[in-house]
């Protein structure tokens, strides 16, 4: 038993801003001042505030250390772990105090948050099953295989109240019903794990496979038992190696335990898991796409009905849950439908995991109770806008959801009321916007990525998607009509009834609900050829301010057009036409004397 232990945060955010130097050398660190046998380091998941990283917590005193450096390390052991004083300029500032330091619970960023899905990240080491099993790991499996008939399994996933936390919402529990009665002499069924994640700027179910990677695998064993099935697939992007190689340690020491494989608790259930490694294809996201993947076809979605329950993977019934989802089954099968079904609204029960990013303070993950207001989480926990910036809205479903407006900040979120305003849960990617932005780009910016995804098999998708992004592109360098609004309305409606699939179906809804909320900003770029954010190029021009030039001709020596001209010590002129609108010359002015307008 160690007398502190230390945490380091391992998931990929800390760890692209060093943190494994860190482990390495607070190890060594520890050696040299001969505290091996009273000090233990532990590497864990994401805490959620990465934009802190590297993250040293220690404990009993719950010293929060953030930004931590390979040169603060001998004064944290020196210091803290060999004297026992809090090395205080290297605290998360939320958390000190006059009377000394609090609870990292307590502080803005934590205290409206409610951690299910995320329980265990930042708590436990996601390499070690032991550690797991020591916060009730594998007991919900226990309890289902010894105490609960499959039926009993479904009804209290039912009774929760838990949807689907990939996008789409439907009701976990009735797709597991759906799986086992409508072929209920099936000699296979399959369960299956979406870990794609491929919205930009999303990182929730990466962080919980990096963090808590054995919850996955529990609950993947439950759902089998549940709908008669003995073997699941996880499929899961490659650019997530960090995650992939944690899941498949879990998988192997789960395996040892008996936890996986034959006759599980001796309960004469087997089931078995198996890793497959997605292309980075967005269109994989939906389930049929994601199925035809793993039987080692082309990711294309196909239609339906039949759907999966029915006819999934390899023509066999098959569910299919994205990790979020199945980390919250362990905790419901322990505690009870009553105990999740109690946090949430009347339609969205328990908690949602967002990854908040762009214009925010505290950019990192956060897990909380389903109605909280938009509001809440971008100026209470996300600490607000940078520099003190106006809020112009917060994109939410990421290429498939739409923008919120800033009369909109008092909504409580959840599926119902972010459908009723034109955007959409998703998977929990959530991106804060200031007035800087432009709408009518960052539309156009949510459109290219969905066309460069789209799979190409039905040709509203293929073809809509591409002209919808050409009317964009028109707009935002001055050639936009206020015709084209209409028209660019009507293509929106037409690839949204035709799509085959969730991709082209969701694909209009950034330019619906920009064009709904942001309209005048639309007008503006067409009628006024004016970009009021000053983003896009075809709408901005660079000039000189002839009373602030002094003529130092470093302008013009970093053109890479060569389109400024004039003498030393005398005014300079930028040449429209040649300009390629590159922003070098503002950055390299010391005087202030050019402008964007």
């Amino acid at each position: 038993m160690f007398r502190s232990t230390v945490l380091v945060c391992g998931g990929t955010g800390c760890n692209s801003s060093g943190s494994q130097v860190v482990i390495a050398a607070l190890r060594e660190e520890i050696k040299k001042n001969d505290l091996e046998k009273e000090v233990g380091v532990v590497q864990t998941g994401c805490f959620g505030l990465c934009a802190l990283g590297p993250i040293v917590v220690v404990y009993p005193e719950g010293s929060f250390y953030s930004q931590v450096k390979e040169s603060d390390l001998p004064e944290i052991v020196s210091e803290h772990l060999l004297k026992g004083r809090i090395v205080k300029r290297l605290l998360y500032k939320e958390t000190i105090t006059e009377s000394g330091i609090k609870s990292l619970n307590d502080t803005n960023f934590y205290k409206k948050q409610l951690r299910i899905a995320l329980r265990n990240c930042g708590v436990i080491n996601p390499e070690e099953i032991d550690e797991y099993i020591g916060v009730d790991g594998y007991q919900a499996l226990g309890k289902a295989l010894t105490e609960m008939t499959p039926e009993e399994v479904i009804q209290t996933i039912l009774d929760s109240g838990l949807r689907g936390r990939g996008g789409g919402g439907f009701s976990t529990g009735l797709k597991w019903k759906l799986a086992r009665n409508t072929i209920p002499d099936a000699d296979q069924k399959y369960v299956c794990c979406n870990a794609d994640e491929g919205d930009p700027g999303a990182f929730m179910d990466r962080s919980v496979l990096e963090g808590d990677p054995h919850s996955l695998i529990e609950a993947m064993a439950i759902a089998g038992y549940a709908i008669g099935a003995n073997q699941g697939y996880v499929y899961i992007r490659a650019e997530y190696p960090i995650a992939v190689k944690r899941l498949q340690i879990a998988a192997d020491q789960a395996r040892g335990y008996g936890l996986l494989g034959k006759n599980i608790f001796d309960s004469g259930f087997d089931f078995n898991l198996e890793i497959r490694l997605g292309a980075g294809a967005f269109v994989c996201g939906e389930e049929t796409a994601l199925m035809s993947s793993v039987e080692g076809n082309r990711g294309e979605p196909r239609p339906r009905p039949p759907f999966p329950a029915e006819k999934g993977l390899w023509g066999k019934p098959t569910i299919l849950n994205n990790v979020e989802t199945y980390a919250n089954v362990p905790q419901i099968i322990l505690k009870g439908a009553n105990w999740f079904s109690s946090t949430g609204t009347e339609k969205s029960k328990g908690t949602k995991v967002f990854a908040l990013g762009g214009k925010i303070n505290n950019t990192g993950l956060v897990e909380v109770p389903m109605g909280t207001t938009l509001h809440e989480i971008v100026y209470e926990i996300g600490g607000g806008i940078p520099g003190g910036k106006k809020f112009k809205a917060a994109q939410t479903g990421g290429p498939s959801g739409g923008c919120i407006p800033t009369e909109h900040l008092g909504i409580e979120i959840d599926y119902d009321n972010l459908t009723k305003i034109g955007s959409m849960m998703g998977s929990g990617g959530l991106i804060v916007m200031d007035e800087n932005n432009c709408m009518v780009d960052i539309a156009k910016f949510f459109l290219s990525f969905t066309v460069d995804e789209s799979c190409g098999k039905c040709t509203p998708c293929r073809v809509g998607t591409r002209r919808l992004f050409e009317m964009l592109d028109d707009i935002t360098k001055g050639n936009g009509t206020l015709e084209g609004l209409d028209e660019m309305e009507k293509l929106c409606r037409y690839i949204k009834r035709n799509s085959l699939c969730g991709l082209g179906q969701s694909a209009p809804n950034p330019v619906l609900s920009t064009l709904n909320f942001f309209r005048q900003e639309y007008i503006e770029h067409v009628t006024e050829k004016k970009c009021s954010a000053k983003v896009c190029k075809g709408l901005m021009q660079y000039k000189v301010l002839q009373e602030k030039c002094t003529g130092c001709t470093a302008c013009a020596r970093i053109c890479p057009a060569n389109a400024i001209t004039g003498k030393v010590k005398e005014v300079h002129f930028i040449n429209q036409s040649k300009c390629v609108k590159c922003g070098e010359c503002v950055v390299k002015c010391k005087f202030g004397a050019i402008i964007k307008e």
